[in-house]
């Protein structure tokens, strides 16, 4: 009866509260699941971005090069080959994986080239050049094309070996030493006629170093061993000279003092010896009076200097 009644309501409402709690759920797991889509196409597409993004920026610094200070570029291109105009300083753009760009330095840079060659009179001698040398701005492409960046290495020493041995075999031995800034004056006219032929410009020669053989360098220090023994000889001789003149200026003195003296003492008689005699009398008297070891005594034998002068 009535129990029954009431148990059927509650197992009817029971029934409905699950079902209801099943469709919650369900609603919370459908709705999660969308959320998670979402979240998964919107990492899809930031990574399409991100993916877009990097490879531009990779192209774009791909594309863009620098040229510092005191250097020049020079683009190779797949299919033209050497670019005819070079790129001076700052930031420029190229077509990636097209066109390469070479940087090439432009600065005055130095260079020392030793080289052994003989002289005119066949001495060795060693030689150190020291060259500042700079690439022609305006055949930047010529350079690159026919010797690379390392074109000073593959010319200068060769040119300038050649150059020097040509010089040098017009000169002695002794004008390497006296004529030194005529022959580095040939060796650059020279020099820079011949690097010419390569788009090179030579700036600045120098000798910085010369060495000669054994042999020669003791002939030279013989030879100036002599000089100095010649020179010594001839301060001797011009020393005893101007002594015998003056010993002969001095006699001549003394002879016409004597002249004179007895001139004087002819015409005058005693008096100018007396005369004499006091002057030098009274110098000996100021010498000894500025001396403090002098005692003056009285003559005779009286100590107390006169006070009985009546007791002889």
């Amino acid at each position: 009866g009535p129990w029954a009644s009431t148990a059927a309501q509650n197992s009817g409402s029971g029934v409905a509260e699950h079902e209801r709690a099943g469709g919650g759920r369900r609603k919370g797991v459908m709705s999660q699941k969308a959320a998670a889509e979402m979240l998964a196409r919107g990492l899809s597409s930031l990574a399409k971005y991100a993916a877009v993004v990097g490879v531009g920026g990779s192209a774009l610094a791909a594309s863009l090069y620098n040229v510092d200070g005191g250097e020049r570029a020079v683009l190779f291109d797949r299919f033209r080959g050497v670019l005819p105009e070079a790129s001076e300083e700052g930031t420029h753009f190229l077509v990636p994986w097209v066109q390469t760009a070479h940087i090439m330095d432009v600065r005055v840079r130095p260079r020392l080239i030793p080289s052994a060659t003989g002289t005119k009179d066949l001495q060795m001698v060693e030689i150190v050049l020291r060259v500042l040398t700079r690439p022609d701005l305006n055949m930047l492409q010529t350079i690159f094309r026919n010797l690379g960046l390392d074109y000073d290495e593959r010319v200068l020493p060769s040119i300038t070996n050649e150059v020097l041995k040509a010089v040098v075999a017009q000169y002695n031995a002794e004008e390497l030493l006296t004529k030194r800034d005529e022959v580095s004056a040939k060796i650059k006219q020279d020099l820079t006629k011949r690097a010419r032929d390569f788009n090179l410009i030579i700036e600045d020669v120098a000798i910085t170093h010369l060495q000669f053989g054994i042999e020669f360098s003791k002939a030279i220090e013989q030879k100036q061993v002599a000089e100095q023994e010649a020179e010594r000889a001839k301060y001797v001789v011009l020393k005893s000279d101007q002594e015998r003149k003056a010993a002969i200026v001095k006699a001549e003195g003394e002879s016409e003092s004597a002249r004179l003296i007895s001139e004087a003492t002819r015409q005058a008689g005693v008096g100018l010896i007396e005369l004499r005699r006091i002057e030098a009398a009274k110098e000996i008297a100021a010498a000894l009076g500025k001396s403090r070891n002098v005692s003056y005594l009285p003559s005779g034998n009286n100590m107390l200097f006169g006070i009985n002068p009546g007791q002889n």
